[in-house]
């Protein structure tokens, strides 16, 4: 594996880091962003085509679309709106809803916005009259709910599902569940039905809404503001601005700019990624809107933040399919085989990198990058994550990613019957943006300027554009078939066609070709940027775009040797069926065929036996594995490190590896000939990388303890508190316990000895593991052995944290003695040859 499947010359944003999470290349360090050049294509700004000018055709977008609009027209309005209508004290007779719309969940009401979007939406795109009439009715009913808000106790203009109280309990120090939140879906929601359908009541409703926000918090300092902003707010500083753009109101921008969350904004400012442990989708939607504010006020900051940010996350914090988080938050960049769960990839996370991805673009065509990433994650997770045997097009929450996983629904909300969410017992958020993700896939497959066409992505569809008289006709079974065809059905127009050249075209150094009514045409055909066509366009004249596509092999940055498979922009998963996955499955690349009767599909040997391959957007109501465990790569059997922390020296005598490091207090003992624990977090700190390729290996150390807590360990080798290889003094059983594991696993692989390790005294200790056992030795001897491993040493990677004296999980006690003799065998050593280790002085 080479290459990748989206790069970014311009803004890469992460330069001198060995690999990403996508396995992509790295350029070296770009310009300040300040400094870069932005502009706008020769034919003037880039424009979106209206939803009513693009009909999709038959498909899966078309299938997806037509399951969403049904329950848009199915879902009961005035369930929805009870909340609402009991919160402002008028009469309501309406079932209240489940899930996160019940009577008692704060969240209430979000999804009546997500609604009115996916109204306004498919209104837009379908001209169906009854998706217009459906929003008239609701925002009419939210206007009626806001004019009661002095009746019943609420500052003019405030529409909610939930008393304004809430906002008192935010501002006072509470952290109450996303008010804000909430508020932005409403907004937003009918922003869209005045912009998208032309209500506009709906525009007086979110007016006064932005008037009560301004209100509200335009009296608070700006340091109580930003308190207020740790807490979760949804976008609304992107409605606030939108609603600026539409308006004109300088009020509306101003009120917007409140919400710049600098706790976030700083670090990306200053091009640094501090996104560890902050909740994905809480800061997503913060940088979409500073992509807004830049539109409206030209501040480069504010690009420049959403720029960096973009690169942040694709190129360090994105698994293979295109979504980020590992229950919900972001991970350490690098970190994807080693954060593995059900509960990685949130689909509100994806949706919203979209939205971002296609703001972006807008600012910054010359590069595919942001289309490339835009169709691959759209292709990848945010298909799938409906259920295609669900009339009403029911969707799951998270897309998980541990081998063996399945889509499913979240957990403690309803669902229909063997599909991922239901009609009124769900409505989480994903629920929500589901709403919209499905009825707007036509807004971004072709944008243009005055004298450009853009062809962003290959989806069967139709479109007019207007200004030119052209009408266009696009008719493809991409991404089955690695060929588009664009025929001009209507009117006479030079302008330039630019076709996007996708990025993952250069993993293998395919060359795409263009043909214009059947003869190449001499253009420029790089990957990753697009290709001009310039002429005078007539009616009948036909374009072909064929992409060759063959598979990739795309490794983790955490773990080369767990992988991914990929063919053109389409992610593999293996089908186990309803077979449950400890592990890995360990496959052979070099086994993978192709089912020459079915395009996409493949087969190759894992774990012995015969798999079956398809498209991971395809996979439904079965298990599967998207992450394989690959060979390890054969060398002779060698010392790989060797740390005899004596002579007061932290070299490695094997010259391979830099030298270790005494942290948090720990010292050399009198003589120099050990390294002295004090039990209150003093460790050796050993150099990143030791485990990486390693199926068979050999860890010993001669540790003293002084004194011994319980769950003391003697060596960690790791990343995180869920993925190590690591020794224990004496677990809460009283016995010495070798353990390893990577997130996702249910338990650990162990060896426990009869008793703990001695005190007092210097003790020999050595872990082998490999060929499916482990067995752990003290002074020599064997005292435990697994023969029975779950999984491969081979799965933990390049570990990155390796402790001796202390742990990954910093709540845990301290090593208190002293340690010295480090050593690491690439493969596992015989007792004999353990033994004469532990006699050797």
């Amino acid at each position: 594996m080479t290459d990748a499947p989206f790069t970014r010359r311009a803004f890469i944003g992460t330069a001198g880091a060995t690999a990403t999470a996508l396995a992509l290349p790295v350029a070296a360090a770009p310009p300040a962003l300040a400094d870069a050049r932005h502009g706008h294509p020769k034919g003037g700004p880039l424009a979106p085509f209206a939803l009513s000018d693009v009909s999709l055709l038959d498909g899966p977008f078309r299938d997806n679309m037509r399951r969403t609009c049904a329950y848009l027209e199915f879902v009961d309005a005035d369930r929805l709106l009870h909340t609402f209508r009991t919160n402002a004290g008028l009469p309501s007779s309406a079932e209240p809803c489940g899930g996160w719309e019940a009577p008692d969940v704060l969240l209430r009401g979000h999804s009546t916005g997500h609604l009115l979007s996916g109204l306004a939406q498919a209104h837009a795109n379908t001209g169906d009259a009854a998706f217009a009439a459906k929003g008239r009715y609701i925002v009419a009913e939210l206007a009626k709910c806001q004019e009661a808000a002095a009746s019943a106790g609420f500052t003019t203009g405030y529409l909610s599902a939930f008393p304004e109280s809430v906002f008192d309990d935010l501002e006072s120090g509470g952290r109450p569940w996303a008010p804000y939140y909430t508020i932005h879906k409403i907004m937003a929601g009918l922003l869209d039905q005045y912009t998208l359908s032309g209500n506009w009541q709906a525009l007086a409703v979110v007016t006064g809404m932005a008037a009560w926000a301004e209100a509200r918090n335009g009296r608070l300092p700006h340091e109580a503001m930003q308190q207020i902003l740790r807490v979760e707010f949804g976008g609304m500083n992107e409605v606030l601005a939108a609603l600026h753009q539409v308006t004109g109101d300088p009020a509306h921008l101003r009120t917007a700019r409140r919400f710049d969350h600098e706790e976030i904004y700083g670090p990306l400012a200053q091009r640094r990624d501090a996104l560890d442990g902050y909740h994905a989708n809480t800061q997503i939607p913060k940088i979409v809107g500073a992509m807004r504010e830049y539109e409206a006020t030209g501040d480069a900051r504010y690009r420049d933040i959403a720029a960096f940010f973009w690169d942040t996350v694709v190129h360090h914090h994105t698994y293979v399919i295109g979504g980020n988080s590992n229950n919900e938050l972001f991970c350490p960049p690098d970190q994807i085989a080693t954060r593995l769960g059900s509960d990685t990839c949130e689909n509100c996370n994806s949706y919203n990198m979209l939205k971002l991805s296609r703001l972006l673009f807008l600012h910054d065509p010359g590069e595919s990058a942001y289309m490339d990433y835009y169709e691959w994650t759209l292709l990848n997770q945010m298909l799938g994550q409906q259920d295609p045997q669900s009339d009403h097009g029911f969707v799951t929450y998270y897309t998980g990613l541990w081998p063996g996983s399945q889509r499913e629904p979240k957990g403690g909300l309803g669902s229909a019957p063997g599909s991922y969410s239901g009609d009124y017992d769900n409505f989480s958020c994903d629920h929500g943006t589901a709403m919209e993700t499905h009825t707007k896939f036509a807004d971004s497959i072709y944008f243009h300027t005055k004298d450009e066409l853009y062809v962003n992505l290959f989806i069967p569809s139709e479109l007019t554009w207007r200004e030119r008289g052209i009408g266009l006709k696009q008719e493809t079974g991409y991404p089955y078939a690695g060929t588009t065809r664009l025929t001009v059905t209507r009117g006479s127009s030079r302008f330039a066609l630019k076709l996007r050249i996708p990025g993952w075209l250069g993993a293998r150094g395919h060359r795409p070709h263009v043909r214009v009514n059947g003869r190449a045409v001499p253009v420029r055909v790089r990957p990753g940027a697009y290709a001009e066509i310039e002429r005078h366009w007539r009616r009948g004249d036909v374009v072909e775009l064929s992409v060759p596509m063959a598979p990739v092999w795309r490794k983790a940055p955490d773990n080369p040797h767990v992988q991914a498979v990929t063919v053109g922009p389409v992610v593999l998963a293996g089908r186990y069926g309803d077979r449950a996955l400890a592990t890995f499955p360990a496959i052979d690349p070099r086994s993978l065929r192709p089912d020459r009767r079915r395009p996409l599909h493949y087969t190759a040997t894992a774990d012995g036996a015969e798999v079956e391959l398809k498209p991971f957007g395809d996979v439904q109501h079965e298990r599967y594995s998207v992450y394989w465990l690959t060979p390890a790569h054969r060398h002779g059997r060698r010392l790989l490190a060797d740390f005899p922390l004596r002579g007061r020296s932290l070299a490695d005598a094997t010259g391979r590896w830099p030298d270790a490091a005494l942290a948090s207090g720990a010292a050399w003992a009198d003589d120099g000939g050990s390294v002295v624990l004090d039990g209150t977090g003093a460790h050796v700190l050993l150099p990143p990388g030791l485990l990486g390729g390693l199926d068979a290996l050999t860890v010993a150390l001669r540790v003293r303890l002084d004194s011994l807590e319980n769950n003391v360990r003697v060596f960690d080798l790791g990343f995180n508190r869920e993925t190590y290889f690591a020794l224990t003094a004496r677990t809460g059983s009283g016995r010495a316990r070798f353990a390893m594991r990577v997130t996702g696993m249910e338990g650990e692989d162990v060896a426990d000895a009869p008793g703990a390790l001695p005190t007092g005294a210097w003790t020999h200790v050595a872990v082998t593991a490999g060929n499916g056992s482990a067995v752990l030795y003290i002074d020599g001897a064997e005292a435990a052995r697994n023969d029975g491993l779950v999984m491969s040493p081979l799965a933990i990677g390049a570990t990155t944290s390796n402790l001796l004296g202390d742990q990954q999980d910093t709540r845990r006690p301290h090593l208190h003695g002293a340690v010295s003799g480090f050593r690491l065998y690439d493969h596992v050593l015989t007792a004999a040859q353990v033994a004469d280790l532990a006699g050797a002085r």
